[in-house]
């Protein structure tokens, strides 16, 4: 039987047609979808621009309903419920691209990082310790060590604080030793509260050669000293202070004065107050100064000197309190009054966040920064 090529050149005709019609529908669906896609998209980013973000989230789920497999509409749809404090929400959008098969390696750590934020600001932080660890060797690397370190910060996890502050230092973010000082007088302070002496003062020799110009290790060192006993040790850790960090002896005056009582150094601390006092005029370092005169009226007149070089109501206070007026009562009440307005100023406040406190403190509670606090009570500032 022969082949009837008639019917096969009548069939190329056919088929190219067919072909033809077939691509159009294809380019017509193509075209509507991506006018709705990005429609929508677009949409979002109006209503994100004008801060109406319910309007937002709801184009953005339109959006991703049009094309599901777009990624960086559930990068934005996630950031857009971790910013309104949907966590939950946030979380499950970003383990929904954790768990497509699609995503390249660069997006599928931009989504580990993703849901190790939405962990983090939820407060969970046994799971954004988890997130954060498998972010090792990616670009968010650096991101996610800085995390971490504000985790164990926050849990008093001072150990494992140390490893990541190493790691981090051996990087381009510069010197973390004063941190890991931090750190060791923290392990110090609890190593002392459990009697175990001997480590603390390890710890805070320690913490004192890694940062020799940091104050905290010096007076920490100074303070367990004078409760040990060692008076002579204290007084020599505490004349390191003024080369090593001057501007922080308002915070160690009182303690100055009391191991110099007790070490029979009155005279030397005295002068070395008050030459520091001529540098930097401080209501701490008048009250050491007044402790370690001798004379009443020589020290009264401290006050006097100080409210000549700066208005001050504490120092004024303290003048009057050591007045004898003709009516005791009058005075009581004068006084009473003086006392309660010089209250406030006579607290600390944190340079990075304004949080106020009656005590100094090396590691702000209000926003967990390191040394935020100056030395110099609120009225001095």
């Amino acid at each position: 039987m022969e082949f009837d090529f008639t019917w096969v050149l009548l069939g190329f005709p056919i088929a190219f047609t067919l072909g033809w019609l077939a691509s159009r529908l294809d380019l017509r669906q193509l075209r509507i979808e991506n006018r709705q896609a990005p429609k929508a998209y677009f949409k979002g980013l109006n209503f994100l621009l004008n801060e109406q973000q319910d309007q937002a989230i709801d184009a953005f789920i339109e959006a991703v309903q049009n094309d599901p497999d777009t990624s960086e509409l559930h990068f934005a749809l996630g950031n857009l419920f971790r910013r309104r404090g949907e966590y939950e929400r946030a979380v499950r959008v970003h383990e929904h691209l954790m768990s497509r098969g699609d995503l390249t390696q660069p997006e599928r750590e931009r989504a580990q990082h993703a849901l190790a934020l939405d962990f983090l600001k939820a407060g969970l932080l046994d799971r954004a310790e988890a997130a954060l660890r498998k972010l090792e060797n990616t670009p968010f690397e650096e991101e996610a060590r800085l995390a971490l370190l504000s985790i164990y910060e926050r849990s008093r996890d001072w150990a494992n604080a140390t490893q990541i502050a190493v790691r981090l230092g051996s990087s381009s973010h510069g010197s973390f030793s004063t941190r890991q000082a931090h750190y060791l007088c923290e392990q110090a302070g609890t190593a002392a509260a459990t009697g175990d002496t001997a480590k603390a003062l390890a710890s805070l020799r320690q913490a004192v050669a890694m940062a020799p110009a940091s104050a905290r290790p010096l007076i920490d060192l100074a303070q367990l000293q004078n409760q040990l006993g060692q008076a002579q040790d204290a007084l020599q850790t505490l004349l390191k202070l003024p080369v090593a960090a001057p501007q922080a002896l308002p915070l160690a005056a009182g303690l100055l004065a009391n191991i110099a009582q007790k070490s029979a150094q009155e005279q030397a601390t005295l002068a070395l107050l008050t030459a520091s006092y001529e540098q930097a005029p401080s209501i701490d370092v008048i009250e050491a100064i007044v402790k370690l005169e001798t004379d009443p009226l020589v020290a009264r007149q401290w006050y006097v000197k100080h409210l000549e070089r700066e208005v001050s109501l504490v120092a004024a206070s303290r003048w009057i309190a050591g007045e004898k007026l003709e009516n005791e009562h009058q005075h009581a009440l004068v006084q009473r009054a003086m006392d309660q307005a010089t209250k406030p100023l006579m607290r600390y406040r944190c340079a990075a966040c304004g949080f106020e406190a009656t005590q100094h403190f090396w590691h702000c509670p209000g926003c967990q920064a390191w040394d935020s606090y100056p030395a110099r009570r609120i009225e001095e500032l």
